[in-house]
């Protein structure tokens, strides 16, 4: 029996791969596509209709770096037209003066700024771009100047756990209504530098007890979001909600994924758009319909009263640890090698060697600490 297929509500346009920074910790696929492959003004703006159509509420532009692409204020507001809530992620530098105010008057939303670090020395060396953190405040200043609400994105891992106290400090002064303390998830770069990127267990377990008491402190103030690090969890999180169940991912080529990470899984095909409409790949793919729902599943998940919780966790993560994706994601406490993540930990904790695989279209080149 098939699954059924339920409208999206949320997609994840990666307008580009280009960025200014060369972040280890980068979910994008090791093989970055270059400027010539992205899809043109006009083909994005015939996926947004078409997702408009199908029901996505919000659509989250990322990439890479969204404001290498001119015509963002064009397709801000073409979602805008449409009634879909936009919001810009963004490295928050090279922002020229006024972008800000022209993107909020197409229509946009809201604003995600990442910050490597709490510190300017930290982000510095994490996106090895000279100057980042005093750019990425100034952006910051100019979104709430133009009446934008803020998000501020910390990605966390090995280098910057301790500053977790700092990063909410950051986000109070800069004044954004949202922190989300996002422990690394290791897929693209970031899997290629895990060894380097990984923190201890002590250190996961402090920043958890200061999200926790920093929530209850800020409550009202300041929303504070927690990605808890899948290495150290009991039970998986249900990847981008479940597997194509209310959010897709579309490549700067128009490739439409279920996830960030699919790719990385053979034998499955993703389709895309313009070659078959989205509404035709949402709810006709093979590789959509691959692990939606259930009943794909098999012991111990397939009896397990968590399946409609986490709807399987991650399939790209079974991928990369277990060697096949239909297995239960080793992130679960009854997955059969639920303890080779414990031993994943102390192979990339016992490392001394901490050089960065910087990511960079079309290379990649080893930098120290």
């Amino acid at each position: 029996m098939s699954e059924p297929t339920l409208p999206p509500i949320g997609m994840l346009a990666e307008l580009t791969h280009r960025c200014p920074l060369q972040c280890p910790y980068c979910s994008n696929p090791v093989e970055l596509l270059k400027a010539n492959l992205e899809m043109t003004t006009e083909s994005w703006r015939a996926l947004f209709d078409q997702a408009a159509d199908l029901g996505v509420l919000q659509v989250h532009l990322s990439g890479g770096e969204p404001t290498l692409r001119p015509d963002l204020e064009a397709l801000v507001r073409q979602l805008a037209g449409r009634g879909v809530y936009t919001n810009l992620i963004t490295a928050g530098v090279g922002m020229p003066e006024g972008r800000i105010d022209d993107l909020a008057a197409a229509g946009l939303d809201h604003v995600q700024i990442s910050f490597q670090g709490a510190f300017a020395p930290t982000t510095e060396r994490i996106s090895n771009h000279r100057g980042a953190h005093e750019k990425k405040i100034a952006t910051a200043g100019q979104v709430r100047a133009a009446g934008l609400p803020l998000t501020i994105n910390a990605p966390v891992h090995r280098h910057n756990m301790d500053e977790v106290p700092a990063f909410i400090d950051l986000a109070l002064e800069l004044g954004a209504e949202r922190l989300e303390i996002a422990n690394v998830q290791y897929a693209g770069w970031a899997l290629l530098n895990r060894n380097a990127l990984m923190p201890d267990r002590a250190s996961v377990e402090r920043q958890v007890e200061v999200v926790r008491q920093a929530q209850e402190q800020l409550y009202g103030i300041l929303t504070i979001d927690f990605v808890t690090p899948d290495y150290f969890a009991m039970y998986p999180k249900p990847c981008m909600g479940g597997w194509a169940r209310d959010a897709f991912v579309v490549a700067p080529d128009g490739t439409v994924l279920p996830c960030h990470a699919a790719g990385t899984i053979p034998n499955l095909v993703f389709e895309r758009f313009g070659e078959r409409d989205l509404a035709e790949i949402w709810q006709h793919s093979p590789a959509f319909s691959a692990f939606r729902g259930t009943s794909w599943m098999g012991e111990p998940c397939r009896s397990c009263d968590r399946k409609e919780i986490d709807w399987g966790g991650c399939r790209c993560q079974a991928m990369a640890i277990a060697g096949n994706a239909r297995e239960t994601d080793p992130a679960c406490i009854k997955s059969p090698i639920h303890a080779r993540m414990a031993a994943l930990i102390e192979e990339a904790t016992a490392t001394e060697d901490c050089k960065f695989l910087y990511r960079r279209i079309g290379t990649s080149y080893l930098a120290g600490r």
